[in-house]
């Protein structure tokens, strides 16, 4: 493996982050060129997170650069004082500042350097008191069930998608990978197995609405007999009709 400026998918097939390996992480050698690409390749596996912990790392290795700082020369004042003069909003520095102080922490397990410079730095205190995403008021998801067109099985899908998500506070995704037997009896209830982040799953109890609702969109669309597919399937074009795909 070369020390010289090099694309990241040359190397792996990360080709999604579009980056390339910072001069002060090649000029450390080998080892740490390697140490650096599996940190984005073996130890984070979310795509998101990988590609926003890529930025923020690059931007500091080109402020180090700017410097002519080398690895072994990046002590906690430098981490310090890039934080310092970050022009990103709080939420951006604490992010900036948490994949930096990571990749030091696989960088000195892999043993590239001695110690983490940023683990010793403090970020901009951010609180989130209240979330951005708005929240449909109970008139609002009301009048959005209300407003779906149940002649047809689509329209019980999405009744019964939205109603869900309404009243089981589910995330988009969570919902749209569940299976037909995510929806259970246990007892005398009805529940709900969540598909969340990392293969994990969460499990609610169904709602009676939320219950009605699948009840209905099960019944029209056969799908109980098919236990181990998508609960929630796309529809063909304007045909009315529910294709095998989530």
């Amino acid at each position: 493996m070369t020390t010289e400026l090099m694309p990241l998918n040359s190397l792996v097939k990360a080709g999604e982050l579009g980056l390339r390996l910072p001069p002060i992480v090649a000029q450390a050698g080998e080892d740490a060129t390697r140490r650096f690409l599996e940190f984005f390749t073996v130890n984070i596996r979310n795509r998101n997170t990988r590609q926003a912990y890529a930025r923020a790392v690059l931007q500091f290795f080109e402020w180090c650069d700017e410097r002519q700082l080398r690895m072994s020369e990046i002590q906690p004042m430098a981490v310090a004082a890039y934080i310092e003069s970050h022009p990103g909003s709080p939420p951006t520095v604490k992010q900036h500042l948490a994949a930096v102080r990571m990749l030091f922490d696989w960088l000195v397990v892999g043993q590239v350097v001695p110690f983490n410079p940023a683990a010793s730095v403090r970020g901009s205190r951010h609180v989130v008191k209240r979330g951005k995403t708005p929240v449909l008021s109970a008139a609002e998801a009301r009048v959005l069930l209300d407003s779906i067109d149940l002649t047809g099985v689509v329209g019980l899908r999405d009744r019964a998608m939205i109603g869900v998500m309404v009243y089981s506070f589910a995330r988009v995704s969570a919902v749209v990978g569940m299976q037909v037997d995510d929806y259970y009896r246990n007892g005398k209830r009805w529940w709900l197995r969540l598909h969340e982040k990392g293969g994990k799953f969460h499990e609610v109890p169904a709602h009676h609405n939320a219950e009605a609702y699948l009840d209905a969109y099960l019944e029209q669309s056969g799908l109980l007999e098919q236990p181990r597919t998508s609960l929630f399937r796309t529809a063909r074009g304007r045909t009315g009709q529910l294709t095998d795909s989530p």
